[in-house]
C-alpha cells in the first residue's frame, strides 16, 4: 500500500510506508540523547536496540486522512532528560519528512521503550 502520492506536470511518485519510516528513522538517529531505534514490543521487560539496517522496525507509520501519522518506539541514554531528547526527534522527524520528502505530517509519536545504562556511578 502506498502511504504517499505525489503529482506534478512531470509525473507522479509514490513513496511505500517502509521508505517513509527508513527516512524517519535516520532523521532520529541524529538526535542527541537517543540511542537507538527498539522494536515495538517489550519482550520480558527487555527492549532490543535495533540496528541501522533494522530502523524501520521500530517505526509505524499510519495514512490517516490529513497526512500521515508516524509512530516512533526510541531507547534513550540515561541523564538526559526524556521529554527533551522527544521533543527533538518529534520536530527532526517532522522537518524531514515534511522538507525532503514532501510527505504532510500530522502526528509524530514517541514511545520510549527504555533507557541505556552507560558507566552508571
Amino acid at each position: 500500500m502506498t502511504a504517499q502520492k505525489l503529482t506534478n506536470d512531470l509525473g507522479t511518485v509514490n513513496m511505500s510506508k517502509e521508505v517513509i519510516a527508513v527516512m524517519a528513522g535516520l532523521a532520529a538517529v541524529e538526535c542527541y540523547g537517543l540511542v537507538g531505534m527498539a522494536g515495538q514490543g517489550i519482550q520480558d521487560g527487555i527492549a532490543e536496540i535495533l540496528g541501522s539496517q533494522h530502523l524501520a522496525k521500530g517505526i509505524e507509520v499510519k495514512v490517516v486522512k490529513d497526512g500521515i501519522r508516524v509512530d516512533l518506539y526510541i531507547i534513550v541514554e540515561y541523564g538526559i532528560k526524556i521529554s527533551e531528547v522527544a521533543n527533538n526527534v518529534m520536530d527532526r522527524v517532522k522537518y524531514v519528512l515534511e522538507n525532503q520528502a514532501g510527505v504532510k505530517v500530522s502526528q509524530v509519536n514517541i514511545n520510549v521503550q527504555g533507557v541505556r545504562l552507560d558507566h552508571v556511578e
